[in-house]
């Protein structure tokens, strides 16, 4: 008896002492991403480099999640200059969801300013896989690390650094109709030189400009001023009450201006609010859950969506500086009602096209292609900000909600947010004509 009693207790000693795999969860991702986007609304980034910062550690990981499963195909080859990542030393030991996390968090942390706070997210993490089974995640971080070398150097080919020197746009004051900085903070033009970022599946930048906007024209019978006087008149029709109606509450959930200034007294400070393109990585979160996606496909919706809106701001950006167009507000003081301000605040930088309406068309288009085109969904990104969830019954109507938003706020006129989400669309059918990421997409797409 004693000896069972014996044999009984070593074998729960071993039990005990048995190192478990380490087990990586969708929702060990969203959190992550979660996280990245906290810091990037602390440390206030615009939304051109916003971009940017979800593609790169998305990429990161996929890259690792494709070297070892035939179902996903590696970026190497179809974006460009991305070379094949480096294989990992110990294969049998390395865990590639826990690898692929590591490397996206540790690639996040070289792309934000507040490292810190990215560093204590991180050591929590770490030191619970450390204690679950040591072995398997020094072997998966020794090998994430790797990976994130592999891309940073890819990603400081970029241009981006050298952007950081380049001039402050310059205002012209000559010629009328140009863009001029708007109030309360009358900030410079931010990101002009965002054109000279190099794409991710585009060719160039320039290749899906839009048709130029209507010329400008003072004149009453003029498409221009008919769409500057829509914008006017219809602020005030959504605002004669003083009710909220649903064009304002609309106007407010896709504001996603993270340069909002608020001047009491003689104070101005900021309030801190996600990108449009954090509002549809948001989206992406809510879609994989509800489809009940696991790590890997998760992460694939993630990375095609989040490379759609990097491109789609730099498609963008390159024409809002070519055809550099003056905001309504400005004209609007200037030739119908001096007291006049818009719903949302003008953000810094020109008008045409409006660049939620391209990123959101480019977004909707992807993401309708991944979980299909009547995919309904509640979302709730804006919930953090005091806004309540809206629903929708597809990816495009979002993005047509949200194009329209910025009329009825008073930021936009017609053709830039018209134009601007077919110009959105385009861009997203092309990455997916374009991109071989994933065995079954058809699938997928119709699941």
């Amino acid at each position: 008896m004693k000896k069972i009693i014996y044999l009984l207790a070593l074998s729960l000693c071993f039990a005990c002492t048995e190192k478990k795999p380490i087990e990586i969860s969708p929702d060990d991702l969203h959190g992550a991403i979660d996280h990245v986007t906290e810091i990037m609304i602390h440390d206030i980034f615009s939304p051109p480099v916003a971009s940017r910062i979800f593609a790169y550690p998305n990429i990161a990981a996929y890259e690792i999640i494709a070297q070892g499963n035939p179902e996903y195909k590696s970026l190497s080859g179809q974006l460009d200059g991305l070379s094949p990542i480096p294989e990992p030393g110990n294969p049998g030991v390395v865990n590639p969801e826990l690898a692929a996390l590591i490397a996206h968090m540790e690639l996040s942390k070289k792309l934000i300013f507040s490292e810190d706070r990215m560093e204590k997210y991180q050591d929590s993490l770490y030191n619970s896989w450390s204690d679950l089974n040591e072995e398997e995640f020094e072997a998966s971080k020794s090998y994430g690390l790797a990976v994130v070398d592999h891309i940073a150097a890819w990603m400081d080919k970029d241009n981006y650094k050298q952007t950081r020197t380049m001039p402050k746009f310059t205002v012209d004051t000559e010629e009328p109709g140009r863009w001029q900085p708007t109030p309360p903070s009358y900030m410079d033009g931010i990101e002009p030189h965002w054109n000279k970022i190099r794409p991710f599946v585009i060719d160039s930048a320039q290749q899906f400009t839009p048709p130029p906007p209507p010329d400008y024209s003072m004149e009453e019978d003029s498409q221009f001023y008919k769409e500057l006087k829509e914008v006017y008149d219809i602020s005030q029709e959504i605002t004669e009450n003083g009710d909220e109606t649903e064009e304002v509450q609309i106007a407010k959930f896709w504001d996603c201006n993270p340069y909002v200034s608020v001047t009491r007294g003689h104070l101005m400070f900021a309030t801190k609010k996600i990108t449009p393109g954090a509002h549809w990585i948001g989206i992406t979160k809510i879609a994989s859950r509800k489809a009940g996606m696991d790590f890997e496909d998760t992460l694939y919706a993630y990375t095609k969506t989040s490379m759609a809106i990097a491109d789609a701001f730099i498609s963008c950006w390159d024409e809002k500086y070519r055809s550099n167009l003056i905001r309504p507000e400005t004209l609007i003081n200037q030739h119908i009602d001096d007291a006049w301000k818009p719903i949302l605040q003008t953000p810094p930088f020109p008008e045409y096209p409006s660049g939620h309406s391209v990123v959101s068309g480019a977004a909707a288009t992807v993401l309708t292609e991944i979980f299909g085109d009547n995919f309904a969904f509640e979302d709730d990104t804006e919930l953090a900000y005091g806004l309540p969830v809206r629903k929708f019954n597809s990816f495009n109507e979002a993005a047509e909600e949200a194009a329209i938003s910025r009329m009825y706020g008073g930021i936009h006129y017609r053709a830039a947010v018209e134009i601007g989400v077919e110009q959105g669309r385009d861009l997203g059918r092309f990455i997916i004509d374009k991109l071989n990421m994933k065995a079954g997409e058809a699938q997928i797409a119709g699941q």
